[in-house]
């Protein structure tokens, strides 16, 4: 089987100056590919979920509803927030995806007419914060 390789190469090696810096480039690019470049997605999702954890303790969503991390939101006239992340449904009968949930944060009469959570006049940024927080509860 040996026999029928070719011999090796014994001339030296000599790229063109332009094929070493193409190689260059490319080892550059595959060693930077993981270089910080700005803040990554899951980093500004994470910055999201605490501005969310803060609002809800500053809306006071803890006065009805116990949300896990959030201190003193012991409530016990809503339901347990905890495990959110998990649910299928918000408020029951919505499916639980991220827009869906920013609209019922914003204003949950429009989604379910007899909704008992009230509408507490929370900006759009707001609602996506929290709605980023509510996704953490796994």
């Amino acid at each position: 089987m040996r026999d029928n390789l070719p011999a090796p190469c014994t001339r030296p090696c000599r790229s063109s100056p332009r094929t070493a810096s193409g190689i260059a480039a490319v080892l550059l690019a595959v060693l930077c590919g993981g270089c910080d470049s700005g803040p990554s997605s899951s980093t500004t999702e994470q910055q999201a979920a605490l501005r969310g954890k803060a609002l809800m303790s500053q809306y006071q969503c803890g006065s009805c509803h116990a949300i896990p991390g959030v201190a003193d939101a012991r409530g016990v006239s809503a339901v347990s927030l905890e495990g959110f992340a998990r649910r299928s449904y918000i408020g029951g009968r919505l499916p639980n995806r991220p827009s869906t949930l920013e609209a019922w944060i914003i204003d949950p009469h429009a989604q379910i007419a007899a909704a008992n959570m009230p509408a507490l006049a929370v900006s759009p940024e707001q609602a996506r914060d929290m709605a980023a927080y509510l996704r953490t509860l796994k």
